[in-house]
């Protein structure tokens, strides 16, 4: 006969005033964790217990039952009720739903206690998310939520946002699929497609860490600090119809631009705008650009100018403005740290300083239709002018117009010599965009008085007895030379000269955003202004100048000259006989700039080069990241990083080497060629990082946990 299976006999439950109930030592719960007992109060208060107290009762010295019980499991609830009948809120004899558990009986106090704890399932994060989705959908506003549940507003927009990922990438992650860390990362952006098509590639690529994947779901959007943007304006894209996508779980800068062909529209109507405001100012022509290259005015003339007058409340403005920052310079001068009062004024008073050094410069009336202006964007986001510059296709029509004065007859009227008719003033600015320039459709087509053989022939002999006659005389040669030079240099036209020697100025296509703003560009700059206001104009007059130049500064003014053609860029090898540069070409390239940079002793930490994230860390891979720091602070500083994610590893790494002086390879000198090495020697292998492959990178395999998401 088979045997009867017992029945469970479950505890009674009953309602048990609130002053007959005490909390017992046998509760397991020492440490404090979870929502406060002020917040569970509060929330007892709203919607009362969900769970009833687990009690038994308390025995007298002879083991008989009394009228009181004690709360081995449910203590917190037990506090918040406590706290409640404080705040009178809740009559001390309240009815408390009790289950009742019999004192002596084979299970303890503790090991409910401990049950009850270890046996609750906290709820799955997006369980949570999904829930305050549903509370949004029943038109719960974001700070009811909040107010609910004692989270931040921010908190409650961080979960909806989760809970609006791509379901299908919600299910990966029920199903540990993916990290917690990767779900936030896609919450980049709204777009399901999107999301779905991303992570289909970082899964199978392996390249999966969460900054990878926001990397990858805003490489087609512009960040909100892009001086585009600041130049534009966030309000004026939205009102324009563009979306911002934001992170709401890391500092996102103001987030990203998503539409860039709006962006650059609003970019382009912009500054047309602003170019249209100059063009009233009478110049023949204004290029408008988001930016241009360093080196974008080789081979332009620059026109002179002098900064406008100012008026008299002007000029008050500005002695008081230098008083006021000079005198606070002087009380600070030995403090050893300025209050934040006074070094916030320093700081307005530089920017308003700043203002006048930028005052408008008043330009030669007759020169303006000949001359143009660049329009475009500095780093803070507006708008910056460069005017006063004339092109080489205008320089016949510009020496026309503009006429040195005659110191017999006074100030020369242009175009009014032998009664030629005045040049016609130029109608209209034309505005280009990025350099898109119509070309010249007329030229001269002057008449020479003897055939072109001829005068061929006769300047042949010119030619060969010119040349023998300059090199007896060293220093009408160097003349020569840096006459040439100083043409190209400043402003002037590539076009034939008398010496076939010139700096072809070296255009780097390919920069960093910061290189223009870098100690060295700054001092090129510095330099090249300091030689073009003590120049002359007129190439007549410019070699009168530098005849009378001592030597020590003719030997600096070609020193400056002849950098412009310094070149020692690495360039992709032309593999398959193109017109490109050759294995060979390159190398010899190298060597020679190594030679150059010890002659100099150039040392680019000297010249202001950090490796930053930006610059260096954060576009390798972490073994080399963990090969510099190994270099440049020993092994014992690399094992510090070695187990962070490639993100924050980067950060750190940028930490350890500051004051390093550590450089990477292609910033480093290499060591002297043996002297066997030739020219006609064989052309050795290109170093690892000239070798003209993509590294890429080993380092995004990485799995990680979920973490939990606790919930009371």
């Amino acid at each position: 006969m088979a045997k009867a299976v017992q029945k469970i006999k479950l505890s009674r439950s009953r309602d048990i005033p609130f002053n007959k109930l005490v909390l017992s030592q046998s509760n397991v719960r020492r440490v404090k964790a979870g929502i406060s007992i002020e917040d569970l109060a509060e929330d007892v208060g709203r919607r009362g217990l969900l769970q009833s107290l687990n009690v038994r009762p308390i025995l007298d010295a002879d083991g008989n039952e009394t009228d009181m019980w004690e709360v081995p499991a449910g203590g917190r609830r037990y506090r918040a009720l406590e706290l409640l009948v404080k705040q009178k809120r809740l009559a001390k004899t309240a009815p408390i739903p009790c289950v009742i558990k019999e004192a002596g009986g084979e299970i303890s106090a503790e090991e409910d206690s401990l049950a009850e704890n270890v046996h609750r399932v906290a709820l799955h994060p997006l369980d949570q998310f999904r829930a305050f989705q549903t509370l949004r959908e029943q038109r719960k506003s974001e700070e009811e939520i909040a107010a609910i549940f004692f989270v931040s507003v921010g908190v409650v927009k961080q979960r909806l946002r989760l809970a609006a990922v791509s379901p299908k990438l919600l299910d990966v992650y029920a199903d540990d699929g993916m990290s917690l860390e990767q779900l936030m990362a896609f919450s980049v952006t709204a777009d399901h497609a999107r999301q779905e098509q991303v992570w289909e590639n970082v899964n199978r690529s392996g390249y999966s860490e969460p900054y990878q994947i926001r990397r990858v779901l805003t490489e087609r959007a512009v960040k909100a600090t892009d001086k585009r943007a600041r130049f534009v304006g966030l309000a004026a894209y939205e009102a324009a119809g563009g979306n911002v996508l934001h992170d709401l779980f890391e500092e996102d800068g103001g987030g990203w631009l998503e539409d860039i062909a709006l962006l650059d529209r609003l970019v382009a109507e912009k500054l047309r705008t602003e170019a249209e405001t100059i063009a009233a100012e009478g110049w023949k022509w204004i290029e408008i650009a988001p930016s241009f290259p360093y080196g974008y005015d080789h081979g332009l003339r620059r026109l002179e100018s002098e900064p406008a007058d100012l008026t008299v409340e002007e000029q008050a403005s500005l002695d008081a403005l230098q008083a006021e920052y000079t005198a606070l310079q002087e009380k600070y001068e030995d403090a050893d740290e300025i209050p934040d009062e006074a070094d916030t004024r320093l700081g307005e008073l530089e920017q308003a300083l700043a203002a006048f050094e930028d005052w408008p410069h008043i330009f030669d009336a007759a020169a303006i239709p000949h001359g143009g202006a660049f329009v475009s964007i500095d780093t803070d986001g507006t708008v910056q002018v460069a005017r006063g510059y004339v092109r080489r296709e205008d320089e016949a029509a510009f020496a026309a117009a503009v006429v040195e004065p005659d110191p017999e007859s006074g100030p020369a009227t242009p175009g009014s010599d032998d009664g030629a008719q005045p040049t016609p003033p130029v109608q209209g600015s034309v505005i280009t965009m990025a350099g898109q320039v119509p070309p010249d459709e007329e030229e001269d087509d002057a008449i020479r008085p003897l055939p072109d053989r001829l005068v061929i022939e006769l300047t042949a002999h010119r030619t060969l007895a010119l040349q023998d006659a300059v090199a007896a005389q060293p220093q009408v040669a160097m003349t020569a030379l840096l006459h040439k030079l100083c043409l190209d240099a400043f402003h002037r036209t590539y076009g034939p000269c008398c010496i076939e020697a010139g700096v072809r100025h070296v255009q780097l296509s390919i920069q960093a955003p910061e290189l223009k703003e870098s100690a060295s560009a700054r001092s090129i700059a510095t330099r090249h202004e300091g030689w073009r206001a003590d120049m002359p104009t007129d190439e007549a007059a410019l070699w009168d100048w530098l005849v009378a130049l001592d030597d020590a500064s003719r030997l600096a003014l070609l020193a400056h000259c002849v950098s412009f053609g310094v070149n020692a860029l690495f360039e992709k090898v032309d593999r398959h006989g193109g017109p490109g540069i050759t294995s060979h070409g390159l190398q010899r390239r190298l060597d020679q700039a190594d030679r150059l940079a010890r002659a100099v002793g150039l040392d680019m930490v000297e010249a202001g080069w950090r490796p930053t994230v930006d610059n260096y860390l954060g576009r390798v891979t972490k073994g080399r990241i963990l090969d510099a720091i190994r270099e440049a602070r020993g092994e014992s500083s690399a094992q510090l990083i070695d187990h962070l994610k490639k993100s924050e590893m980067a950060k750190e790494a940028e930490r350890l080497l500051e004051g390093a002086g550590w450089l990477p390879e292609p910033l480093r000198i290499a060591a002297v060629a043996s002297p066997s090495d030739s020219s006609d020697a064989p052309s050795e292998p290109l170093p690892e990082f000239l070798s003209g492959g993509d590294e890429e990178s080993t380092d995004g395999g990485e799995s990680e946990q979920a973490h939990a998401v606790a919930a009371e």
